[in-house]
Parts: structure tokens; C-alpha cells; sequence
């Protein structure tokens, strides 16, 4: 997969305050506050590349008040690093393609994966399956 290296004012110019911030920045979106994909099966996408990065059919209701899968389309579709903020130790999920950070995985998840990759909405863009 080709790499997708932009510069800064070139991300600023791409994608809305909030989407920078997260994707760019590692920031972190409130809690319900923007998870109003349409139902229907489709993919979730980075908002910065367009890269396929999670199947409708592989979310789940957390409870926590962000998108939650239980597994990438592919495991090359997403990178994963130690992320040590915050006084806690996480591993932050970002687009393979462009580096976007997403998110974060966790291993309280349901079956089959055991994980939760528990992601900004604002990171992502739906594309429904067309009929």
C-alpha cells in the first residue's frame, strides 16, 4: 500500500477543525457526539485517504459512546503503537495508509476477536454498499 504524506496546512485545508485535530493531532472527539452513521451495510473509510479501513458488519454497541468494531476489514488496513498519554497505557489504531490516528484498541471486546477498537466518528466516513 503507497503511503499518503501530506504536509500540514495541506491536512488543514482537507478536512474540517475537528477531523485535524483527531486524525492529525491525536485528539479525541466528545463521547457521542457525532456516531450518526445511516444503518446499512457498507465500509468505514479514513476521512483523510479514503482507505477502507472497517466493515458495518464488524460494529458493535460499546456503550461507550464511539464507534466500536471488533476487527479491521484487513490487519494491514490499520497500524497500531503504544500510546503512553494521559497517565494510561493504550494502543492507539491509526490508518495504515495515511497515519490518521482513529483511535484506540482494547481487549475487552466481544467474540470472535476479543477486541474493541474504540474509534472517533470524526475519523471515519461511511460508504454504503451500493445495491
Amino acid at each position: 500500500m503507497k503511503k499518503i504524506v501530506r504536509t500540514e496546512p495541506e491536512w488543514r485545508a482537507q478536512l474540517s477543525d475537528l477531523a485535524f485535530k483527531v486524525t492529525r493531532k491525536h485528539c479525541t472527539e466528545p463521547a457521542g457526539s457525532h456516531d450518526s452513521f445511516p444503518d446499512g451495510p457498507g465500509v468505514f473509510a479514513c476521512i483523510c485517504c479514503g482507505a477502507p479501513l472497517f466493515s458495518r458488519a464488524h460494529k458493535f454497541e460499546s456503550g461507550t459512546g464511539w464507534p466500536s468494531f471488533f476487527q479491521p476489514l484487513a490487519p494491514e488496513a490499520v497500524g497500531e503503537r503504544a500510546d503512553n498519554s494521559w497517565f494510561m497505557r493504550r494502543t492507539e489504531v491509526h490508518c495504515a495508509r495515511c497515519e490518521a490516528h482513529l483511535g484506540h484498541v482494547f481487549d475487552d471486546g466481544p467474540a470472535p476477536t476479543g477486541l474493541r477498537y474504540c474509534l472517533n466518528s470524526v475519523a471515519l466516513r461511511f460508504e454504503p454498499d451500493s445495491v
